[in-house]
């Protein structure tokens, strides 16, 4: 007897809105099956205002406000039955966040939860990200964003240390991050790697995704550096609008992978990691898992 209900979640980052649809299938005596169903991206890129100007623009809100009246309608024909939304550094950061996310819930009926980047870091773990990590093994777990990054170190089945820093794509190419970001992001992954004899790389972001689908890597398979360090000269070495033309890249893909690019790079140096793998995995699967956690939770209070 199969049980089958879709979730959806929202995570709205700093270069762009995602709306994950996902199906989940209970099985009775198996695993629950997460299957995506469909993605639904928007690049409005909050964090070009907010990294600037400190705030969201009336011109953007007003986008975010028709994106979510949007998400609204495909989600009541998927016939949804539990949704969430999640806001990070940009609307963290806007000093008019939290007017713009009730002016949203008012129009649509759609409430925006804003999270802080350890909340961010803990919803992703949430998701299968720990069947990848096994017992014997020692993983630094990065997932780039707009606006910042999130490190954590997994040892022994377990995280053991993690922490948020204001690195992100969409911040790098407004020029707002300070060269002492960076030496607090080596010093960081450093202290918390130089125990571990050998560790690997877990990348999540839409940019590492997208440098592992061009690959051509076999799921499961790993980047190692060298080759994401050769991917790195080539798309330095072409302008914004050759990326877009000979790499047949997005534009709103085509300027921020360059700074998510040099962060995993960085990473893997410091942490002196030779593979990394990439499992697909970010907010809004998170998301889709922590609501199916708490249902689970829920049946088994009431029973």
């Amino acid at each position: 007897m199969l049980n089958i209900e879709k979730y959806g979640a929202v995570d709205i980052g700093s270069n762009a809105i995602r709306l994950l649809v996902a199906t989940v299938v209970e099985q009775e005596g198996k695993d629950t099956i997460f299957k995506k169903t469909s993605l639904v991206r928007v690049p409005i890129r909050l964090g070009a205002d907010v990294f600037l100007e400190g705030k969201i623009s009336e011109s953007n809100a007003k986008r975010m406000i028709d994106a979510m009246m949007a998400f609204k309608l495909l989600m009541k024909t998927h016939n949804i039955k539990r949704f969430r939304a999640c806001a990070t550094s940009a609307m963290r950061e806007a000093s008019n966040g939290r007017e713009i996310a009730a002016r949203i819930e008012k129009e649509s009926g759609l409430a925006i939860n804003i999270i802080d980047g350890n909340d961010e870091a803990a919803i992703i773990a949430s998701t299968h990200l720990k069947s990848l990590i096994s017992d014997d093994k020692a993983f630094l777990y990065v997932d780039v964003g707009g606006g910042s990054t999130e490190f954590t170190v997994f040892a022994n089945g377990r995280a053991v240390s993690s922490r948020s820093f204001k690195l992100g794509t969409v911040r790098l190419l407004e020029d707002r991050v300070d060269d002492r970001m960076w030496d607090d992001v080596e010093q960081w992954i450093k202290l918390e790697t130089k125990g571990y004899r050998k560790i690997s790389m877990i990348g999540s972001g839409g940019n590492i995704n997208s440098i592992y689908k061009k690959s051509g890597k076999k799921i499961g398979k790993p980047l190692s550096y060298f080759y994401l360090s050769s991917y790195y000269e080539l798309i330095k070495s072409l302008s914004f609008e050759e990326r877009i033309t000979e790499l047949d890249m997005n534009p709103d893909r085509a300027d921020v992978v360059v700074p998510a690019t040099r962060i995993y790079l960085s990473a893997m140096k410091w942490s002196k990691a030779k593979n990394m793998f990439v499992p697909k995995i970010g907010l809004s699967d998170g998301i889709i898992k922590s609501l199916y956690n708490e249902k689970i939770a829920t049946e088994l209070e009431v029973n």
